[in-house]
């Protein structure tokens, strides 16, 4: 766990509980805690601050927000009461703007318990002992508040009454409109009907060209045709005089298509529009165009030349596009750069837990003999999964294996494993191997085995009690009473640190009479871990 992390975790746990919201009224981040205040709505799913608040709030709420985003500075309620169940709760309440994003502004909302839950029927407490003068004094705070609520719900009545108005006669005035833009309508519709006459006549002149071209490039075409390279002929004005068997794979060519503008014709590719610029750029400089295109859905690559199209004396008569596949090529080197990024990635994660670990280690041990015995055992536990999940190429390890590390480090022996075969991902295996090799350094150091005849024994099933879960049984056998640590040292920080963060699971122990018993459960999760079938490799 990175230290801006922690940071982040502490704050949340010991701050106020609060949302962000932005000028829509919609939550963008919860802190926790936030459950008392807000609950899901019926109905619909919302984000909206006002629909989720609890009743009692929601008044106060709605006017200390609308106050907040028009002035742009805190508001707060004081003494806010609302219900939970059959108890009232008082709060404070406290909107600010958050950040300096004056163009989409975002607000916090601080929620902080006055007191503590009381009775529907029970008073609220005074802050002396109850006299007459704290009570009037409430009483003026409510009823001036109650005023100041009354004025704002007036406000935004008239408000409302008004923009109602507004938007009547922008209706009236948009039918007006509509009203004219139906009658033009009628109107292009006749000149579109001449229109597609006319393009009609004009089509037909153009297949009947096609046809006397196709007579004329029959060998032309079987030739290309057999280089399989997508290929297709424009003259300046980007008709296509000539395409291959290939480039259908790339546009929706057929043979009518001949004499027909390619921006017509819908193609395959990502970004067509640059396609057209390219051609045109061609058609007008005469220099050749190359760049990498890909196809809609990001499955195939070509590398595209528009090449100029000259006839000799006569000069540019148009373009030549070609097509050639390169996803072998792109894929590649999409894989090599996903390589360095995955070690760049993990080269990091190595470094900040190793850094935490010397920092803690290094914190909880009074020698330099202790820090290194201590440091290094958990370096050369992570050393030691780090080769397994690269000798399965950063797969899926398998938790025998896990485990295999730390036993042939401790006792080989003397700790016996049994469970279902279940493959841990790379970043889930090494929270599991530090977690093992804290339990095998403690029971080497004080456990069972710390004695000639002690053994351990790792059992682990799938359970479903709630949910599905992996439960996991470290049971040492001692022979004698093993006693409970007076304080929590770093290595059962550790273990529930690496269980929680990375495996999103928790251990209890339990001390006997024969020693220490573990259970670990970890919520099944494929991001963590599978369960393979009992005969998979």
């Amino acid at each position: 766990m990175s230290p801006s992390r922690s940071t982040t975790t502490w704050a949340e746990r010991h701050a106020p509980a609060h949302v962000v919201v932005d000028r829509d009224g919609d939550i963008l981040h919860y802190s926790p805690r936030t459950g008392k205040y807000i609950e899901p709505a019926t109905g619909m799913p919302t984000r909206h601050l006002l629909d989720m608040a609890r009743r009692g709030l929601r008044l106060d709420l709605r006017h200390a927000l609308n106050e907040a985003m028009e002035k742009r500075r805190p508001v707060e309620r004081l003494n806010v009461a609302f219900e939970i169940d059959d108890r009232v709760q008082n709060v404070n309440l406290l909107i600010e703007p958050f950040g300096d994003n004056a163009g989409d502004p975002l607000f916090l909302v601080l929620f902080t318990d006055v007191g503590a839950p009381r009775r529907a029927q029970e008073p609220q407490q005074e802050s002396a002992a109850g006299d007459e003068d704290g009570a009037v004094k409430r009483l003026e705070t409510e009823l001036r508040e109650t005023r100041e609520r009354l004025q704002s719900s007036i406000e935004e009545y008239e408000s409302g009454v008004e923009e109602l108005n507004s938007t009547n006669e922008e209706l009236q005035s948009m039918n007006e409109e509509l009203q004219s833009t139906n009658e033009e309508l009628e109107t292009s519709k006749e000149e579109l009907q001449s229109v597609n006459e006319e393009l009609q006549t004009v089509n037909s002149e153009l297949i009947s060209k096609m046809e006397e071209l196709d007579r004329s490039n029959t060998d032309l075409k079987n030739i290309l045709d057999s280089t399989q390279v997508a290929t297709i002929f424009l003259d300046r004005n980007m008709i296509i005089r000539n395409f291959t068997s290939s480039a259908t794979a790339i546009f929706n060519l057929i043979p009518t298509d001949l004499g027909r503008p390619l921006t017509d014709i819908v193609s395959r590719l990502e970004g067509n529009g640059e396609l057209n610029q390219d051609i045109g750029s061609v058609l007008e400089k005469g220099k050749l165009v190359e760049r990498r295109v890909r196809r809609a859905g990001g499955s195939t690559h070509y590398l595209m030349r528009v090449i100029p199209y000259s006839a000799g004396p006569s000069g540019l008569e148009g373009a030549l596009v070609t097509f050639v596949e390169v996803t072998a090529l792109v894929e590649a080197e999409a894989h090599q750069k996903s390589l360095v990024e995955e070690l760049n990635h993990r080269v990091r994660n190595v470094l900040t837990i190793v850094n935490a670990i010397a920092r803690q280690t290094l914190a909880k041990k009074r020698s330099p003999a202790d820090f290194a015995d201590a440091f290094m055992g958990r370096i050369q536990a992570m050393s030691r999964t780090y080769t397994l999940v690269s000798r399965e190429g950063w797969g899926e390890v398998e938790l025998k294996e896990i485990l295999g590390n730390e036993v042939a480090a401790n006792g080989k022996q003397r700790i016996t494993a049994e469970g279902p075969p279940v493959a841990f991902r790379p970043s889930a295996a090494l929270a599991l191997s530090l977690v093992f090799h804290e339990l095998a350094t403690n029971a080497t150091k004080y456990g069972a085995l710390s004695t000639p005849k002690g053994r351990v024994a790792v059992r682990w099933a799938m359970r479903a009690a709630s949910a599905q879960a992996l439960v996991l049984t470290w049971d040492e056998n001692a022979g004698r009473a093993i006693k409970k640590p007076s304080a929590k040292g770093f290595g059962l920080e550790l273990i529930e640190r690496e269980l929680k963060s990375a495996l999103g699971g928790t251990i209890k122990f339990n001390w006997g009479s024969r020693g220490l018993k573990a259970q670990i459960s970890i919520p099944a999760d494929p991001r963590r871990f599978n369960v393979r079938p009992a005969n998979a490799n």
